[in-house]
């Protein structure tokens, strides 16, 4: 049998596709209501973020959950689980009159719905159906969080400004509502599609139907996998959450700012196919690197801001800071997948992934915090260039082999 891909896994990735995409805009759209939550609530930049914050630590923490429970339950059940708790989560925040209402709502229960609808549940899927071209293939996944974060904030923006933002809310939850059964409908048969066999993938199977969660945690890899998400996400989110506020902040008209912003991040789509593609070819490693480089250099042009008049700075922070989110995604997971490879990918996968939400629950949170203590974001942006940095230098320490 071919080791390429047969049409139904090409299918599988789409409907992955689209399913990320639809949880990862719902999620990204807090960015637009963190600012209708200031004006209405007159909570400070920390308060504000502290949702966001949470939902990043919890969904980093449920991954192990969430990644043993589609190892056994399948992603058909995941994904409609996880619709319906992003439906009740969007439903209940449209009334939502007090903080801890709002950590709740989002910060677990929509949280553990997108988790159900993102790449701890689709990764073992496509990494089955996929050898050769596994790196593309995860990241037309990954490209999908870009994706949703691109298209979240205009359409959010334009909803809250329209109709308020309890009633966008309300749209949202009608929306995923309507989407849920469709879109679990597309996995119904993806577990039965049989991966392709060939020399190249037999001996890939063979060699990680051996890993389990305790024998991949006790590799130097593992841990450094696991700081590789964590000091990732560190430096996303000291600026991805607060990227709209600050660029209100500077002088730039809000639906504006976040048209720029949301232009920026539809790069995001292209970008990390390409990452993933030649992480193919030239190694993960130096695909990596590359999108490292280029985000540091967005978020530098971030800190050349001093007025609203300066769109040329806004468009280069908006495209080079876009055009990577979420690039290192399929470098890193496509890494897990080649690493620790098998029926227990999942579990691992989820396990390291707890990395990320710690470090996004720490950027998000602390890029407030920073702002209400100096009454300016750009420490906070200086500290992403130096998590940026420190992110490069271990995922680079993961090109010698692995030890069992």
């Amino acid at each position: 049998m071919s080791q390429r891909p047969s049409r139904q896994a090409w299918l599988i990735v789409a409907g992955g596709f689209l399913a990320f995409t639809v949880s990862a805009s719902l999620m990204h759209a807090y960015t637009v209501f963190l600012l209708a939550f200031i004006d209405e609530f007159h909570w400070s930049r920390a308060e504000s973020s502290i949702a966001y914050s949470v939902g990043q630590v919890v969904g980093g923490v449920t991954s192990p959950l969430v990644g043993g429970m589609v190892d056994r339950m399948g992603s058909r059940r995941m994904v409609l689980l996880g619709g319906c708790l992003l439906a009740a989560g969007l439903l209940g925040t449209a009334y939502a009159t007090a903080l801890w209402q709002v950590v709740l709502l989002y910060g677990v229960v929509m949280t553990l719905g997108a988790n159900c609808i993102g790449m701890v549940v689709f990764v073992p899927l496509v990494s089955r159906l996929f050898v050769a071209q596994r790196g593309l293939a995860i990241s037309i996944l990954q490209s999908a969080n870009g994706f949703g974060r691109a298209i979240s904030a205009p359409l959010a923006q334009l909803l809250v400004s329209d109709v308020g933002w309890r009633a966008a809310y309300l749209v949202q939850a009608g929306m995923m509502a309507v989407l849920v059964i469709p879109l679990a409908a597309m996995f119904r048969r993806a577990e039965t599609i049989v991966p392709p066999a060939g020399p190249a993938a037999t001996d890939a199977t063979v060699a990680a139907r051996s890993w389990t969660l305790r024998q991949a945690m006790r590799t130097r890899h593992f841990w450094l996998l696991f700081l590789v998400y964590m000091l990732t996400s560190i430096g996303s989110f000291l600026v991805s959450l607060h990227q709209l506020a600050f660029a209100v902040g500077q002088g730039f008209e809000p639906l504006y700012a976040a048209t720029v912003l949301g232009m920026g991040s539809l790069l995001a789509l292209p970008g990390v196919i390409v990452t993933g593609s030649i992480s193919d070819y030239i190694g993960r490693e130096r695909a990596a690197l590359l999108a490292y480089a280029i985000s540091i250099i967005g978020v530098a042009a971030a800190l050349g801001i001093e007025s609203g008049d300066q769109h040329l700075l806004l468009w280069l922070h908006a495209c080079f800071f876009g055009i990577t989110w979420g690039a290192r995604g399929p470098a890193i997971t496509a890494k897990t997948a080649d690493l620790f490879g098998g029926p227990r990918l999942g579990t691992i996968l989820g396990v390291i992934t707890v990395g990320s939400g710690l470090g996004a629950g720490i950027g998000s949170w602390a890029a407030g915090f920073l702002f209400d203590v100096t009454g300016s974001y750009r420490l906070a942006f200086w500290l992403s260039i130096a998590a940026y940095a420190a992110g490069s230098v271990a995922f680079w320490a993961l090109r010698k082999p692995v030890g069992r």
